[in-house]
């Protein structure tokens, strides 16, 4: 038997052609222009594991990034400090040369690295470096400047041996900024009595600067405890507070890490050090009015 064509419909009393004409395999008008192939939408749970795998990916790209950067940072600093380091004795003997030199003003200046100006370009360029340039030019007269400030130096420190060698001098001008070294391993009660020994021995005029802000963290509320402290104990003396916490902390974290901080990501750089500068300028253009001499208020 012959199997029909697919489609083909026979009537009773069809003719020939009309049988031909009714199978549909060979006409046009029943073949469709376009095979449209419909597949179902992937199940919810492979798009939602995709999703899954794709934030994983990326939490795991940011904390590769994250902990790459910290340890091209730490790097960065280990070496920066390490280089600082062996500088150290270049800014003291600089310092030990400007002492010798004589000026009609003696500017005896107290403190830590700071005070020394690691970090700076070139030791004068630390903020004592700055007062004592701003001193020349407000007085017009020369500037004898004896540096007294140990790199490292805590309180104790400086009561052991920056405060035996102020005694021995007769200054017109004396800053001292002390204390960020003691925020590490901080007690308030050695802090309030090391910084009063420090205090009494200053001469009346004398500048203090507070503690520069630490920006964050436990460091930094230990740094608002000791400038309270700071603060007091000034006030009880007389000392004008050269505000250092203030202007730092005003310059903000990320602006002091990109443009203000040394090799070691600690100490100030020049402009670092200039912010250092502007929280004394005030102060001590109140001491010496312009064109004043050595006979500055005291």
């Amino acid at each position: 038997m012959m199997a029909e064509p697919v489609g083909f419909e026979p009537t009773v009393g069809s003719t020939p052609t009309q049988l031909f004409e009714s199978c549909t395999f060979g006409r046009s008008d029943t073949v469709p222009s376009t095979i449209v192939v419909q597949t179902g939408a992937p199940p919810r749970t492979v798009t939602s594991m995709r999703l899954v795998v794709i934030l994983l990916s990326s939490v795991v790209a940011a904390i590769a990034a994250i902990l790459t950067g910290r340890m091209l940072v730490l790097r960065r600093q280990r070496t920066g400090a390490a280089r600082l380091a062996a500088t150290l004795h270049l800014n003291a003997r600089w310092w030990k040369e400007q002492r010798s030199r004589p000026g009609e003003i003696l500017y005896v200046a107290l403190g830590d690295s700071a005070a020394q100006g690691v970090g700076a370009s070139r030791p004068g360029r630390s903020y004592v470096g700055m007062l004592a340039d701003h001193l020349r030019r407000r007085t017009g007269q020369t500037v004898q400047v004896a540096n007294l400030s140990v790199s490292g130096a805590r309180l104790r420190e400086a009561i052991a041996v920056q405060l035996p060698l102020l005694k021995k001098l007769k200054p017109d001008l004396v800053t001292a900024a002390i204390g960020a070294n003691d925020i590490a391993s901080f007690d308030a009660d050695r802090f309030e009595r090391e910084l009063a020994t420090v205090y009494d021995a200053l001469p009346a005029g004398s500048i203090v600067g507070d503690i520069p802000a630490f920006y964050f963290g436990a460091a930094e509320r230990r740094v608002r405890i000791a400038n309270e402290i700071v603060h007091r104990l000034a006030g009880e003396r007389g000392f004008e507070v050269a505000p250092v916490h203030a202007f730092t902390r005003r310059q903000g974290g990320a602006r002091y890490a990109l443009n203000q901080v040394a090799a070691d990501f600690f100490h100030p750089n020049d402009r670092g050090y200039r912010v250092w500068a502007s929280a004394f300028i005030p102060v001590l253009d109140r001491r010496f009015p312009r064109g004043s001499s050595t006979g500055a208020k005291k």
